[in-house]
């Protein structure tokens, strides 16, 4: 069986309510060419563009290595985030600004060491860009959305960062960002 996606007023997409593939309804009711909302009888969008997928790694150093020597990306920023558990690195992809983030746990109790004793290392979440993550935020909680904090939390280079639960998310950790002003 598939992944049952939650729609509106039933976020969980529980059994009695086996939900709608956003892609499939994007098809059948909505011209993907145009992102006028009256038009699409569909929500409007919330995010900027694609601000990062985060990998979660065991050894920081060893992955940035790997990660220039097989594929010829490198590290633009780095740094050590106490609050989220992690140190961390932004690799460049490309001439865009969309990156890859590669987390690796400070401690065995954060939540990256978790995830990758749970699941080994790998993708740990899929980042969008927002101009304002409390708007967005207070939107997708109207939507029946849960977030994962009440308010928003520092993430990578002093953005403003919050988290929709993955089982409101197709199974996928969905992270919201807020540069900071003088980021992008």
């Amino acid at each position: 069986m598939g992944v049952v996606w939650p729609t509106p007023g039933h976020p969980t997409g529980q059994p009695d309510d086996p939900g709608v593939s956003p892609p499939a309804a994007a098809r059948q009711d909505a011209d993907v060419t145009t992102n006028d909302a009256a038009a699409t009888g569909l929500p409007e969008g919330l995010f900027t563009t694609i601000d990062h997928v985060g990998i979660a790694v065991p050894d920081l150093d060893e992955a940035i290595a790997f990660y220039a020597q097989a594929f010829g990306v490198r590290s633009v920023h780095e740094e050590t985030n106490e609050e989220q558990g992690v140190r961390e690195a932004m690799l460049a992809v490309g001439d865009g600004d969309t990156r890859i983030q590669l987390l690796a746990p400070l401690t065995p109790e954060s939540t990256i060491a978790k995830f990758i004793g749970r699941t080994g290392p790998g993708l740990q979440q899929l980042a969008f860009r927002v101009d304002d993550v409390e708007a967005v935020s207070a939107t997708l909680r109207e939507r029946g959305l849960r977030l994962l904090y009440d308010v928003p939390k520092r993430g990578t280079s002093d953005s403003r960062v919050n988290f929709i639960h993955p089982k409101d998310a197709g199974g996928v950790l969905v992270e919201l960002v807020q540069p900071a002003a003088s980021a992008h």
